[in-house]
């Protein structure tokens, strides 16, 4: 019953008062015990006029700890802080009691207050140890009654950095009410700090980090606490953790955390995101906020993705006016709540479908864009494989619509976002990128608007992308599903993916095609694995991942150029210029018009006439193999395979 009575009160905080009456008592404690040491513990000295002079003492402390406010730190969360405060109050009731005392020598106003000197100063000691104990005392016992009263076993956690911000995720994990967790130990590579002790807290080397040592430790977190980590550092770092049973976890940077204080929620657990080879880009000298600044933006597909980012970018820019186009009708909405909360009011959403000629032209009309950023695409390979009606409508003829307005209307750029499976492309999606990307090339021939095609790969986290994928599959318990294990993929991040586009539409002088650089293509059987590890889990024990074999179009590995082409440099590291070959642009545009028209009537050639125009479309996995005459579209994987190991 006792038991269960301190469980419901444990979380109470203690009123402010008590912890003041407290205090007051402890100091008057302290007044007696100084007096018997003084007197070498006996009562040799007028124990009346001790207490005569014991609600002076009293009085004095009741003043002190009101002015210094030391009373109103909660007790459970004693910290560096609380003490100084304690230490201000007792330096200051030591202070006004010399005084008094001085003063009452001269004045004679109290007739009985006549501390000794040597009374007042070993009675500060003796409170600010009693006052700075009792706070530890009663937080060390609430920690014991939080740890009897829960119902689940104790975590014991490493934490990897015994620098500043490894002692602060200490205190922010052992002061956390709910949290019930034991560390027990540090882990650093500073030999002046390996073996000795913080907070009580053993310091390890970097080799005790071992199988068998985390068996016998019992760990199963440990949480990097390493601010401006380097990136390759870190991916080492984990990936030789992930083998162990443990689930790792790091701590944000300083500049995100609340208030600038580490609160336990923010520790997060270490992200797929976070172990990618690949550094993060980041822009200096940036052109975009000449190039879009008191002009009027259109950003087609603009609560996509790529779109949606692309729009918050802007945002930040003083553009004239930004309209954002999209069919979808609740992700514009979410969108446009979005940029209203963070004060945004600046921007236009328009529901509308680029395949609608007539209303793309009442807007063109009506808002009379200078720059347009087209992101509205189909975009997922098995979907349109066998959907090549819609591929064409959006993709190729829905680029051709926007594209026309654009000269029709005098915009002064047009920026395309293409896609890394427009490059030899071996399904209908990628071909129909690809096609969009001629399209826009032929278009720069009229010499009006300057057409810019951006292309890149995968993007992080964007709606039906790999590893959002992986960690649905991985929280209902499994399998992982793959289509290949040797398959690999490129990645970026969207807001970075966002900030190149915008960048090479800032530099983009017409007719380029921008490649962005990617780093290192992921192979996404490793990537399934890590993932798995990461959540705590082991492979194939726990979850397990399941090959399933290419589906219709998929590639076993994306290309940044096509066949004939080379790269160019700019200013910026990180984007290149594709070298494309030449193309007969005349005869390519009267191919485009006849596709767009022939799809308009269900006709089944239209993968016949996209595979004219893009002679390097050859399809794999796909029934619509039989519509090459190449043999290579029926060898499927196995010679995707040897190109990929000779790589």
């Amino acid at each position: 019953m006792i038991q269960n009575y301190l469980s419901s009160t444990v979380e109470r905080y203690a009123s402010k008062w008590l912890v003041l009456g407290i205090d007051i008592a402890i100091v008057a404690i302290s007044f007696v015990l100084s007096y018997l040491i003084r007197f070498n513990l006996t009562f040799d000295f007028d124990v009346d006029q001790l207490f005569l002079q014991l609600p002076w003492v009293s009085l004095i402390a009741l003043f002190s700890f009101l002015t210094v406010g030391s009373y109103k730190g909660v007790v459970r969360h004693t910290g560096v802080r609380d003490v100084y405060n304690i230490f201000n109050a007792i330096c200051l009731a030591s202070i006004l009691s010399i005084f008094l005392v001085l003063a009452n020598r001269q004045l004679q106003f109290a007739e009985n207050f006549t501390i000794p000197l040597s009374i007042i100063i070993i009675n500060s000691l003796i409170s600010f140890i009693a006052l700075v104990s009792s706070r530890y005392i009663f937080k060390t016992m609430y920690q014991n009654l939080i740890s009897q009263s829960s119902f689940n076993s104790t975590k014991n956690i490493l934490i990897y950095g015994a620098g500043e911000s490894g002692i602060l995720t200490h205190g922010a994990i052992t002061n956390h009410s709910k949290s019930n967790v034991k560390v027990i130990g540090y882990v650093d590579r500073d030999k002046k700090k390996i073996g000795k002790l913080i907070n009580g807290v053993h310091v390890y080397s970097p080799q005790s980090l071992t199988e068998d040592f985390i068996r016998k430790k019992g760990v199963s977190e440990v949480i990097f606490c390493i601010q401006n980590i380097d990136h390759k550092r870190l991916k080492k770092l984990v990936e030789g953790l992930v083998d162990f049973s443990v689930l790792v976890k790091i701590v944000p940077p300083v500049e995100d955390w609340i208030n600038g204080e580490l609160k336990a929620s923010q520790i997060k657990k270490v992200q797929i995101e976070d172990l990618l080879n690949r550094a993060p880009i980041d822009i200096t000298n940036s052109k975009i906020r000449e190039e879009v600044e008191g002009k009027v933006i259109f950003v087609t597909g603009g609560a996509g993705s790529i779109g949606s980012e692309i729009v918050r970018q802007i945002c930040n820019y003083n553009c004239r006016s930004l309209v954002i186009i999209d069919q979808a009708e609740s992700a514009l909405y979410d969108l446009q709540q979005e940029l209203i909360q963070k004060g945004y009011h600046n921007f236009i959403p328009l529901v509308g479908d680029v395949r609608d000629k007539n209303r793309m032209n009442s807007i063109f009309q009506e808002h009379q864009p200078d720059m347009v950023f087209h992101a509205a695409a189909y975009k997922h390979v098995p979907l349109m494989e066998y959907n090549s009606y819609e591929a064409i409508k959006i993709n190729i003829a829905g680029t051709k619509t926007i594209a026309d307005l654009a000269i029709n209307h005098k915009v002064e750029k047009f920026v395309l976002i293409s896609t890394d499976k427009a490059v030899n492309p071996t399904n209908v999606m990628g071909a129909s990128k690809r096609i969009a990307e001629i399209y826009s090339s032929c278009m720069q021939q009229e010499g009006k608007t300057k057409f810019i095609t951006t292309r890149f790969g995968n993007v992080l986290g964007s709606n039906g992308s790999v590893i959002p994928l992986f960690r649905k599959q991985i929280e209902n318990g499994g399998p992982i599903t793959l289509t290949h294990k040797e398959i690999t993929r490129y990645f970026m991040t969207i807001p970075e993916a966002s900030q190149l586009v915008l960048e090479a539409g800032a530099m983009g002088k017409g007719g380029e095609i921008f490649i962005f650089d990617m780093g290192e293509s992921v192979k996404i059987y490793d990537l399934a694995k890590n993932m798995i590890k990461l959540s705590g889990l082991s492979y194939p024990e726990d979850i397990d991942i399941k090959v399933t074999g290419l589906r219709p179009g998929e590639k076993l590995y994306e290309e940044l150029l096509a066949n004939g082409e080379n790269t160019l440099p700019t200013y910026h590291k990180k984007i290149k210029i594709s070298k494309v070959r030449e193309l007969d642009y005349v005869d390519l545009r009267s191919k485009i018009d006849e596709l767009c028209i022939t799809n308009m009537f269900f006709s089944k050639n239209t993968v016949k006439l996209m595979k004219s125009i893009v002679p390097e479309y050859i399809s794999k996995n796909s029934k619509l193999c039989e519509l090459d005459d190449n043999e290579i579209s029926k060898t499927g994987d196995k010679t995707v395979l040897k190109v990929v190991q000779s790589r």
